[in-house]
């Protein structure tokens, strides 16, 4: 493996972070809630599914437009990076369900758990996020050195 040092911006990542938990931190002061992806978007989504009525918080919408338009005010910024995908589509559905079905079992997904839980000092967010890494790393690893 070659780690590209020039490439290398610990400002962004730091002004991104910086941003994250801000984020977060107005999110959950301002609702009471966890700002967890899998949450806001589960809940319009688990409505359309059991016919329940349909309406969207405000803030959900808001939330997830942010999301959306993030990359394109970066652009405004700074040029986005290069995107390169090793796997087939097959693949990435199948990586796609896996994280769906792991998000479920968790009773959250990785921001959920290990931006907004391991501030609260939640036990059961350290130990899913230790799950998390522990599940990512071992899975480089087969894929890199069994594959």
């Amino acid at each position: 493996m070659h780690i590209a040092w020039n490439l290398f911006s610990p400002w962004s990542a730091l002004a991104g972070g910086l941003v994250i938990g801000l984020a977060s931190s107005l999110y959950i002061l301002g609702n009471g809630r966890v700002a967890g992806i899998s949450g806001i978007v589960a809940s319009p989504l688990q409505a359309l599914f059991t016919r329940a009525s349909l309406r969207p918080e405000r803030t959900r919408l808001l939330f997830l437009a942010g999301l959306l338009a993030a990359p394109w005010l970066w652009r405004l910024v700074a040029p986005l990076p290069v995107m390169t995908l090793s796997a087939g589509p097959g693949l990435l559905v199948l990586a796609g369900l896996l994280v769906g079905v792991g998000v479920r079992m968790a009773n959250g997904c990785t921001s959920g758990h290990g931006v907004c839980g391991l501030s609260r000092l939640s036990l059961r967010s350290l130990v899913n996020v230790l799950a998390f890494m522990g599940a990512g790393f071992a899975t480089v690893f087969v894929m890199r050195h069994a594959f």
